[in-house]
């Protein structure tokens, strides 16, 4: 049997805050929700990936104050170039942008990255070989 990946999970400083940026930015709903003891532990996921991914994030953890130079990240797919300008903008904006927009050569593409209120860096990307705009650079 081959091991599959099924999950991340985080203790984070502050659990609404995380929530709210996952719903925000990465569209993520909560598909289970629990206590254990005093403490709560939420399950995220993609629309229609909740049997195929899940984010696990609890109470319980640091503010990590990661440099703007490490490259540790949760990495998304976006539909498109201006989906990545329209999330940065919206990043900007919301004080959370770490990385603006920028290209970079294949297999890395267009991204921008996001500072979740943990400290956790999320990169959004268009034309990396996983996600959208895969097919386009295979056909090229």
């Amino acid at each position: 049997m081959t091991p599959r990946m099924t999950h991340v999970a985080l203790h984070v400083f502050d659990l609404d805050a995380c929530i709210d940026f996952y719903q925000s930015f990465c569209q993520m709903t909560i598909v289970h929700e629990r206590a254990a003891g005093p403490q709560r532990i939420v399950w995220m996921a993609e629309p229609g990936r909740q049997r195929d991914f899940i984010f696990v994030i609890m109470e319980g953890g640091v503010d990590l104050k990661l440099a703007d130079n490490d490259y540790r990240h949760f990495g998304f797919a976006a539909q498109s170039r201006a989906a990545v300008d329209e999330i940065a903008e919206l990043a900007d904006t919301a004080g959370c942008l770490v990385w603006p927009p920028r290209d970079e050569p294949y297999p890395v593409g267009y991204y921008c990255g996001l500072r979740d209120p943990n400290g956790n860096y999320v990169e959004f990307s268009f034309g990396q070989p996983l996600g959208p705009g895969a097919e386009d650079l295979a056909a090229g």
